[in-house]
């Protein structure tokens, strides 16, 4: 699975820049798949392996093992194994055709992601005994993440047109990871011009070395706070 996923990776992201001839605006491209593609392989793909990998977990806690040290060896493996396929897949198609420093933000969004997300398959799986459920429930939560959250805002601003939420909009973006990797990456890119008014603000903030700093801050968090979530809720699972 991996390897068809660092392959499938590897010929999407060196057609689309071989056929674009311009590395800046295949990332613009290969930004939309990151956002999608990464965080549904890595939800759907960690809730299969946690739950085809119970078997193996029970076996493992009846020997004098820590659950905390079998919980960490299967989501940091799986997580580094979706990040290096990740990293091979779309990292020497750019590095090879030159990188721009937005490229290298594009890879490290992309593992912060897919950290992220596997954190959240395994908090899905963890309080969902049945399988068919817990994959539901990840579908949801990427359904959520990518789409709906998105509307909602997009309703939010058109209800509420006529006060500012310039602000507003940017805490909002914080309480998404996927936003906050498109946000950083578009404004590496220098297209905040194009996003008018709000795109201005977002350049005033996320382009600067603190809203950066703010931006990995909460993608980290994201990545921590399932992760340690899912670990107290496994301490006390019953297999």
């Amino acid at each position: 699975m991996i390897i068809a996923y660092t392959v499938f990776l590897f010929a999407l992201s060196f057609g689309i820049i071989y056929l674009g001839r311009d590395v800046t605006k295949a990332i613009v491209s290969l930004l939309n798949v990151v956002l999608l593609f990464v965080p549904l392989i890595s939800i759907v793909f960690g809730t299969i392996h946690f739950y085809n990998s119970q078997k193996f977990m029970e076996m493992l806690l009846a020997l004098p093992v820590k659950r905390s040290s079998i919980f960490w060896a299967e989501y940091l493996g799986l997580s580094a194994s979706l990040s290096i396929g990740f990293l091979i897949g779309a990292g020497i198609p750019l590095v090879a055709y030159g990188a721009p420093p937005a490229a290298w933000y594009l890879l490290v969004s992309g593992v912060f992601l897919t950290f992220i997300f596997t954190a959240l398959a395994f908090f899905a799986s963890v309080i969902n005994k049945d399988k068919a459920r817990g994959i539901g429930f990840s579908l949801m939560i990427w359904f959520y993440l990518s789409v709906l959250f998105d509307g909602l805002v997009l309703l939010i601003d058109l209800l509420f047109s006529d006060y500012p939420l310039e602000k507003i909009v940017l805490a909002f973006t914080a309480l998404n990871p996927i936003d906050l990797a498109r946000v950083v990456i578009l404004m590496k890119l220098d297209i905040s011009a194009l996003m008018g008014y709000t795109g201005a603000l977002f350049q005033n903030f996320f382009g600067t070395f603190t809203g950066t700093l703010f931006s990995f801050g909460f993608l980290l968090l994201w990545t921590v706070v399932p992760a340690f979530v899912s670990l107290k809720i496994f301490n006390r699972k019953n297999f």
